[in-house]
């Protein structure tokens, strides 16, 4: 089977987006499916990433064009409805997923948040690499010193800067005793890190070594559609420490941490430490490829 992917993966420290179509394009090729991201006239299946135009232009007008001249399926992944300062994009995913032959959301609030009322999908939500599973965290391995620690490739707001810099304040004017942040990626500088250990972005392999350093997995980030961050830091063992309208983040942890609302509550994680969960973690990203290969297939 001719499979044509309308976003082609990106070597380096990118969000959970690039992750899976890199994951989905290697299993499908070692199937035997041939990959290709030049919109030709023999393909049999489109498999749209992302609506909007690609580096080359070509965007979901084009699908539906090459659907109607050749009989194309359609094939539709929402992973990203908009939420984060994209407007266009939440209209244009409600848009063409009424056109799409097949339609699968990451997570059960994805597919509320564009109000997708047919019947023709599924909801797969998604695993990390195999490599976290490599280092699992020792518990209590820091005693008496608690270490926090979260990762963000983007720097839009909505992943919760605001919290993030308030945590730092109050370690850093000694309100918290005995805590450690760390903030790993791409911190937005129009929040301070006052009190935050800031890290450069990591490799996979990087990241799934030091996150097992840690005690506590904390996300400020609200509306995830699809939110790989928490996953990958459940697969090493931490317990997450996430957010009300956190989107598919309260969907992923509900049995693998605590939740909470205010700024305020954040200055109790350290006595709430005892409370978490420790919860063993076993889906993978090949796990979810493998249910989308099933129906590429299918379709």
């Amino acid at each position: 089977m001719k499979v044509y992917i309308n976003r082609k993966p990106i070597k380096g420290p990118w969000g959970g987006g690039n992750k899976f179509v890199s994951s989905l394009a290697d299993y499908l090729n070692r199937l035997g499916h041939e990959i290709t991201y030049i919109l030709t006239n023999d393909i049999d299946v489109i498999f749209c990433f992302d609506p909007r135009p690609n580096n080359e232009g070509i965007w979901y007008q084009h699908f539906l064009n090459h659907k109607k001249k050749f009989g194309t399926k359609i094939i539709q992944r929402i992973g990203d409805v908009g939420t984060h300062s994209k407007p266009e994009l939440a209209q244009l995913v409600k848009a063409s997923s009424m056109h799409s032959d097949h339609v699968i959301f990451p997570s059960l609030w994805a597919k509320e948040k564009v109000n997708y009322t047919k019947n023709n999908f599924s909801v797969i939500q998604n695993g990390p690499l195999k490599i976290f599973y490599s280092n699992k965290k020792v518990v209590n391995k820091n005693k008496n010193r608690l270490k926090i620690v979260t990762h963000h490739w983007s720097t839009n707001e909505k992943k919760g800067y605001d919290f993030y810099e308030y945590l730092g304040s109050k370690i850093a004017s000694g309100e918290i005793k005995n805590v450690e942040f760390t903030f790993i990626g791409r911190y937005n500088d129009k929040f301070s890190h006052e009190g935050i250990n800031l890290v450069k972005p990591m490799t996979e392999a990087e990241l799934s070594l030091e996150l097992p350093n840690h005690d506590i997995y904390l996300t400020s980030s609200l509306e995830e559609a699809g939110a790989n961050h928490v996953l990958e830091a459940m697969a090493v063992g931490l317990p997450i420490f996430y957010r009300v309208n956190g989107g598919s983040i309260n969907e992923y942890c509900k049995d693998y941490g605590i939740e909470y609302s205010k700024k305020e509550e954040l200055l109790q994680i350290k006595n709430k430490f005892k409370s978490f969960k420790f919860k063993k973690y076993e889906r993978t990203i090949i796990d979810v490829v493998k249910e989308y290969e099933k129906i590429i297939c299918k379709t």
